[in-house]
Parts: C-alpha cells; structure tokens; sequence
C-alpha cells in the first residue's frame, strides 16, 4: 500500500514541478496575495479530477481523440499563451507606481478562477501527463492499492500549488519595487512565449 502511495505521490510531483503557464499564474497570484486560497484550490482540485477520471479508465476513450485534433488543440493553447504573454508585457511597459495592494483589489475571484480554468484545461500536456500518463502507471496496481496510489497522486497535486502559492506570498515585500514587478512580467511572457512555441511546432502550425 505504501509502495503504490509513494509512487503515486513522487510520480505526481514529478510532472507537475516544472515551471509552465499554471504554475508561472499561482505563483504571481501568490505574489499579489490575490485569491490565493482559491487559485491553489482550483488547481488542486482540477488535476484531482483529471487525475481519478485518468485512473478509472477514461484516458483509453480519449487518447485517439487527443491523437486526431491535437492540432487544433495545441494551435488554440500556443495562441492563448501567447495572447496571455503580451499582456504581461503591456503590464511590464506601463507600470509605474501601483502598489501590489490596490493591483490584487481589482482582480475579482471570477477573472482570476477563469484565467486559471482556461491555464488548466486548454494545456493538451495537463491531459497527456494526468489522464494518460498517471492512468496507464496505475494499472500496475489493483484493488486497494490502485486507490493509495490516487491518493499518493492528488496529495501532490495539494502539496505542490498550496507549497508555491502561499511560499510566493513571502515575497511580496520584495515585489513591491515596481522594477522588481517589470522583471517578473517579462519573465512570465518569456515562460509563456517559449510554451506557445513549443506548443505550435507539436502541432505543426510552424
């Protein structure tokens, strides 16, 4: 049981740890202090989600038809990632003296849950990776232990976005120079710039 749980859990921390276009999200809400509880809860419940319906069976319907429009599917994330990595340049070229405070007040919890949800479920690799890649690893085990290793893979998913988006908050004093708030800006646009990129030439869109 522990085998299956541990296997689970590192194999879960193990996919979701690079830094991507969510990830890059949780950690400037965590910043701002805006939503932070929610924003971590979303995602944690999101890839939970994925994750069980992966294990149950689902990721063998849904790998041929990721295979026939992954595309479209990829072409429509690049194109998002990129739209979401000039506005963040936009916010890097016109900051000025904004304070993190009055910058996290105008973001509702809607816009903030919507940016997340469209991060999440518009990323062709959140399907690969929680679906079809944690799904087939855990056919290896059965009855019992089949659950401790959903456990062990959702407990990460808990663990990862709740560790970076309250360990983010401790670095808001530091964030407060706007020339400090210009560079992480640019550095999420890069981040999302070199994903769409990447997302485009798997699709072959370039």
């Amino acid at each position: 049981m522990l085998s299956a749980f541990f296997t689970g859990l590192f194999l879960g921390l193990s996919l979701i740890v690079a830094i991507g276009a969510q990830n890059a999200f949780v950690i400037r809400s965590g910043i701002l202090r805006n939503h932070i509880f929610f924003i971590a809860l979303f995602c944690a419940i999101s890839d939970s989600l994925l994750i069980i319906l992966g294990i149950a069976g689902i990721s063998f319907f849904l790998k041929d038809f990721i295979n026939e429009f992954s595309n479209i599917i990829f072409g429509f994330s690049a194109l998002w990632l990129f739209s979401y990595g000039l506005l963040r340049i936009r916010s890097a070229l016109i900051y000025n003296s904004i304070t993190i405070n009055n910058k996290a007040k105008s973001s509702s919890l809607l816009k903030a849950i919507s940016i997340i949800a469209v991060f999440t479920f518009a990323n062709p690799h959140v399907y690969l990776d929680t679906m079809i890649l944690i799904g087939s690893v855990s056919q290896q085990f059965f009855d019992i232990n089949r659950i401790y290793f959903a456990i062990g893979a959702c407990l990460a998913s808990f663990v990862w976005f709740f560790t970076i988006a309250y360990g983010a908050k401790l670095l808001t004093p530091i964030m407060i120079k706007p020339s400090h708030w210009r560079t992480l800006d640019l550095l999420i646009a890069l981040i999302m710039f070199v994903i769409a990129f990447n997302l485009a030439s798997q699709g072959n869109w370039i």
